[in-house]
Order: structure tokens, then sequence, then C-alpha cells
């Protein structure tokens, strides 16, 4: 605890040894007030700039971004753990930013209701002021760029709050948007109460906000009353289907992959799966065998496919979900001597699969957000939309089988924001993403997203 006078700071501690990577001081809320006056006067005067200017400074952004890479890539090793062999999250910031420059003129064009020598009647978009961004730490580039990219196209300005454990993306973020005009993009380092006083002062003109449903339900509640718009990505507990005339192969290593990649700490990562009876002993043989091939390590030494998790405590949470899943009856597939680096007292934990698992256990109904998943057997499609419907979240589900009328009818029927079929664990920009359920609300991405970062006007013009 820090002494009297001492100064609070965000302070992140690597997964990788347990030591503090970084420490920046926080800023003190009065220095932030004072920040969004001028924020405020650069967004007007960039609202006003042409549309082609805006896309191309946004663009030239997210290049400088692009550029820092090599350095930023060991950075996010050593933040949240994430091995240095997949190369960091800026291909898919690419193809983010290149879909929403591509869709800006056409989802941002006025609605022409009527042009003629008596009415000129149509629908604008108009900015909303100030977004505030706050960015969760698995992918703290990515999920930041769904909302900075289409917000700063459509003429707002942006200030970022970015989780502790990855303090360093926020900077990094600031200083690629340093080509932008002063004050546009800000990068804070704030503490929880400190936000939501902001937000209790509407402080802001838009909320996007990815974390925990904890985190989503006092964003809520700091914004009540002030008519803010909010957009929260939350929970998830995202189910795979295999059905039986699925191609077994794909669907084992699509499906592993989505369970186990980033450690398991993927927003719209396979957390349980459902298997038709007559390929699940073949299915769960399959995925055992390839789950324990990986290699849980150091995520600096480009031989480890499995870094820790992001910290102790969550490595502890799912550790524990676990142990009272094999308490219980499951059967665990993956032997844990296959990985030494997890010795029950580091953020280095050890893949798991479980069969005989039910609903009954948190490890099928709660978030796990780590490197394990169950596996069911089913019967049939209704059996199966009926587990996969059994949960308070909604973000994607991926169906697998080779009829697409069937995956479309099967998605019909499920309570979720994104139906994939014979994939997993992707977020395409041409279309919305968002949930349901405790999975939270609001679109990001697409056509709807800008219409989630603007405002409509009317305009009804009578000639004399």
């Amino acid at each position: 605890m820090a002494g009297p006078g001492a100064m609070e700071e965000i302070r992140c501690i690597s997964p990788v040894d347990g030591s503090l990577y970084a420490a920046r001081p926080v800023e003190p809320i009065e220095h932030v007030r004072a920040r969004l006056g001028p924020a405020r006067e650069a967004q007007a005067r960039w609202a006003a700039r042409p549309l082609a200017e805006r896309i191309a400074l946004v663009r030239e952004g997210v290049a400088r971004l692009v550029a820092m890479n090599d350095a930023i890539v060991p950075e996010l090793a050593w933040q949240m753990g994430r091995p240095v062999r997949y190369g960091g999250e800026m291909g898919g910031g690419r193809e983010r930013t290149a879909y929403m420059a591509e869709i800006a003129a056409a989802s941002l064009a006025p609605t022409m209701i009527e042009d003629s020598d008596r009415f000129r009647r149509y629908l604008a978009r108009e900015p909303l002021g100030l977004v505030y961004v706050v960015a969760p730490w698995n992918y703290p580039f990515l999920t930041a760029i769904n909302t900075i990219v289409p917000a700063l196209i459509a003429g707002n300005a942006v200030v970022l709050k970015h989780a502790s454990q990855t303090p360093l993306a926020g900077e990094r973020l600031a200083e690629a948007f340093a080509n932008l005009p002063e004050g546009l993009f800000s990068n804070l380092f704030i503490g929880h109460a400190a936000s939501s006083e902001l937000l209790r002062e509407r402080a802001f003109d838009f909320v996007n906000f990815t974390g925990s449903v904890r985190g989503g339900q006092e964003i809520e509640r700091a914004a009540a009353g002030t008519f803010v718009g909010i957009g929260l990505e939350l929970g998830g507990k995202d189910p795979g289907y295999v059905c039986a005339d699925a191609d077994l192969g794909a669907a084992v290593e699509t499906l592993m992959d989505g369970a186990i990649y980033n450690s398991g700490q993927c927003c719209c990562g396979i957390e349980r799966i459902y298997v038709h009876a007559s390929l699940f002993e073949d299915f769960v043989e399959r995925a055992a065998a390839l789950v324990s091939a990986h290699r849980l390590g150091n995520p600096l030494d480009a031989a480890t496919t499995l870094g820790p998790m992001a910290s102790l405590r969550f490595a502890d949470a799912v550790r524990g979900q676990i142990a009272e899943a094999l308490a219980a009856g499951a059967r665990a597939h993956v032997d844990a001597g296959l990985f030494p680096a997890d010795t029950g007292e580091t953020a280095y934990l050890a893949p798991q699969i479980l069969t005989r698992v039910d609903h009954s256990m948190r490890l099928m109904m709660e978030e796990s957000f780590g490197p394990v998943v169950g596996i069911m057997a089913v019967e049939d499609d209704a059996q199966a939309i009926a587990l996969m419907n059994d949960c308070r979240y909604g973000l994607t589900a991926s169906i697998w089988t080779r009829d697409t009328d069937r995956a479309a009818a099967i998605g019909r029927r499920i309570e979720t924001g994104t139906v994939f079929m014979n994939r997993c664990d992707y977020l395409d920009p041409a279309l919305c993403w968002t949930g349901c359920k405790e999975t939270g609300r609001g679109t990001s991405l697409s056509t709807l997203g800008y219409l989630s970062l603007t405002r409509p006007k009317s305009f009804h013009l009578r000639r004399l």
C-alpha cells in the first residue's frame, strides 16, 4: 500500500515472471477535465474536415501503428503473455481499418427522402462528440481499433482508457495517432473511481466498454440518468456444435484452436462443445492429441505455443473450475505432466479437455477465459440447441455441418450475436459485432457500427 503522499500508479505485473513490468502515475481527475475542453474544440474542427481527409489521416495512424509491430510483439508477451511466435494483432487491424474506410462514405451519407422544387428532405448522420473507449487487455489493439477507427472517421474525438494489464498498448496507440490534430486522441491513465466520476458528470458523449459483466454494470450505474449512449461487450461462454455430417478433422483442429489460442483468453473463444454421439469418442481422442502437443512456456521463446495467462489470479480461477468439475465426476483427457511449466503457483496453466461434464458445473456455465473446454455428447439438433441456449451469455456460436441450410436453421434458434458455420473465433468487419443476454448490448464495425457512433439529424427544407 502506498504511504502518505505517495503517487497512485497503474501497475502491470508481468505474467512471464511475476515482476513489475510497467508503472504509470495516475492522472489527477482535474487534469483530465482540463484536457477534455480542448478535445471538444479539436473534435468540432475535425468534423468539419472532408471525410476523405479524415479517412486518410486515420489510415496513416494505423499504418504508423503497424510499423511499430516488431517492438509491440514482445511488449505484449511481457504484459499479457501471448507468445511472440504469433506476431501480434496488426493483420486484423489492417483488415478492419481498410473495410471501415471503404464503407464510410456510403454509411455516413445522407439519406435523401425528397429533393423537389418544393422540398429537400433528408436524414443526415452527425458525430456524437467525445467517444470514450475503455479497452481490455486480451486483444489490446484489435478491440480498441474496433471503435477508435470508425469513431474518428465519423468525425468524433476519442478518449482511450486502456486496461491496467496493458498500459503500453494505450501509449502505442497514442503514439500512432499523434499524426492527428492535437487533442483529438487522448490516452488516459486513471482509476475506476475517476472514470466513474467522469461518466456521472457526462464528460463523454458515448462510451464503449469491453470487459467483465461486473465492469459493464459499473459503467451503466455510473452513466445512469445521463442519457449517454453505451456499447458493452462483456462475458462469453461460446459453444461449438459438431453435427453428425461434420468434417471431423476440420472441426477438431479449428475448435481446439478456438478454445486454446491465446491461453483461451479470447472474447469469442470456444468454451464448451457439443458433439453428435456418433462422432464423440473420435472427436475427443483427436482433440486430446492435438492439445497435448502444445508447448507451454515463456512467451518470448519462439518455440512456445502456449504462454501464461495474463495473471495468477485468472489462472487460479480456471484451476478452481477444473478442480470442481473433476471432484463432481468429470474426466480429464490431457496429462498435466506434459506441461511442467504449470507448477500450480504461477500464471502458467496447462491446457485441459474435460468430458463427463454437465450444466450443473461452473465449468460449463460460467466464463472460464482460460485454456480449458468441456465436451458433451448430444443425440440431435434439438438437444444441442437447448444446451447452447442454456447460458446467460450470447456472443458467438459455431456450427459444424456440410449443410448450409441446416446451419442457418439451427442458427436462427440460437440466442447469440453471431452464428458461424465451419469456423469460429473470428471477427468479420463487414458483419455487426454484437451480443445478447449478459454479453451486453450495442454494435461495432459494419455499417451498423457507424450508426452507433453517430446520431441522426433530420432536415426538412421547404422552398418558397
